[in-house]
């Protein structure tokens, strides 16, 4: 089972990315996903989640309406759209699977973890 995050990069204040997390070795379609992240120095956090259906999503609020979780169960995808990003947005990016179906900001509830992507973001 392997958890393959993608999309980082640098980037200025105010601009976006996307990135993609691909799940290989097994579906997920009946787990929760959810992207974590950690800045230099600090501890991960919990960033966005979104169900097995799709139906329900969760973010932390310093991302709310900046940040959008989707996935794509056909394609075993998850993405983390990331519009006017700040320079405290910078950090390693990862994406997870959860051991249940509806959503979850728990890192314990997260079995299967990606590697990380990182991304920064200049002022």
């Amino acid at each position: 089972v392997q958890l393959q995050a993608s999309g980082g990069g640098l980037v200025q204040a105010g601009g976006s990315l996307r990135l993609s997390c691909a799940a290989s070795g097994r579906a997920f379609s009946n787990n929760a996903m959810g992207w974590f992240r950690q800045a230099p120095g600090k501890e991960r956090e919990f960033v966005a989640t979104i169900s097995w259906t799709s139906a329900n999503s969760d973010y932390t609020d310093s991302v709310k309406g900046r940040f959008t979780i989707s996935r794509d169960a056909a394609k075993n995808m998850v993405y983390l759209q990331m519009n006017s990003l700040k320079p405290e947005d910078t950090a390693v990016y990862y994406c997870a699977a959860a051991r249940r179906a509806t959503i979850t900001s728990s890192s314990y509830d997260y079995r299967y973890w990606g590697q990380g992507t990182e991304v920064t973001v200049s002022s």
